[in-house]
């Protein structure tokens, strides 16, 4: 593994841009850390949500089949941090990849739809939106105002009047397009891995399947995850390693990776 901070190593800076921009089927996958510069902590990190509401007692299926005003504690608590909040260098970065072609499709773990609305245009929301309610009896969705966030009432579906939750995935669902995106990861041959310790399934699969296949893992985190290092701290399966502050690392490495060859 070779470590990149902040440019100091230009020689590994520029052999990591060249390898990128040559690879033929480029993909990403974001989790929290991407969006912590937005204003959105990482729910489980000591001062998250997580730490406030146990996902097993607010978060699952069963809660909020069997106790919907309970789970609608948590989904107002989120639906209020990540409303109003606009996409950061990473995101906007990561957008300026796509729309110049060096880059097929990004998976995301995040559900603030961040990536949309910094001009990103291809991608899989594994863990669905919170930008839309659901109806789990009927199907429907609509879209969630601040209101939702705002009243005591759980709101209902228009056509059935079941209570409807967030479009998101609790635990005790199914994660999204998983067969999609396994049929892409098994053609990448390099996995831009920015903001996750990807130690959650299903994403915890992905960079191993790519590396299995001789594909390049590039990571960019502000500590060693799982990926870059194992448990005795020998290397993991990460190549380039670019540590330190996504907003800033992500976006200089793409202005390198997008400058024309003399």
């Amino acid at each position: 593994m070779k470590t990149i901070i902040s440019g100091i190593f230009d020689k590994h800076l520029t052999e990591a841009v060249v390898k990128f921009k040559s690879a033929s089927k480029p993909m990403a996958l974001t989790g929290a850390g991407i969006s912590v510069g937005s204003g959105i902590p990482d729910f489980r990190s000591v001062d998250g949500l997580w730490a406030i509401y146990s996902p097993e007692e607010y978060a699952t299926l069963e809660v909020f089949m069997q106790n919907p005003q309970k789970a609608w504690e948590l989904y107002r608590a989120m639906g209020k941090i990540i409303l109003g909040k606009k996409p950061n260098p990473a995101h906007k970065a990561l957008a300026d990849l796509e729309s110049a072609g060096f880059l097929n499709n990004l998976i995301t773990q995040n559900v603030d739809n961040l990536h949309q609305l910094a001009g990103h245009k291809e991608l899989f929301e594994i863990h669905g939106d919170h930008q839309h309610l659901q109806c789990l009896q009927c199907g429907k969705t609509m879209k969630v105002k601040e209101e939702h966030y705002q009243s005591k009432n759980i709101p209902q579906c228009e056509s059935c009047f079941f209570p409807l939750k967030p479009n998101v995935v609790l635990f005790g669902e199914s994660v999204r397009h998983l067969d999609e995106i396994h049929s892409l990861i098994s053609r990448c041959d390099l996995l831009m891995v920015i903001g996750t310790s990807a130690q959650v399934y299903p994403a915890s699969d992905l960079p191993m399947m790519v590396k299995q296949k001789g594909g390049l893992i590039y990571e960019f985190n502000k500590d060693l995850t799982s990926l870059s290092s194992d448990e005795s701290w020998q290397p993991g399966v990460t190549d380039y390693f670019f540590k330190g502050d996504v907003t800033m690392d992500l976006p200089g490495f793409v202005a390198e990776s997008l400058k024309k060859t003399p």
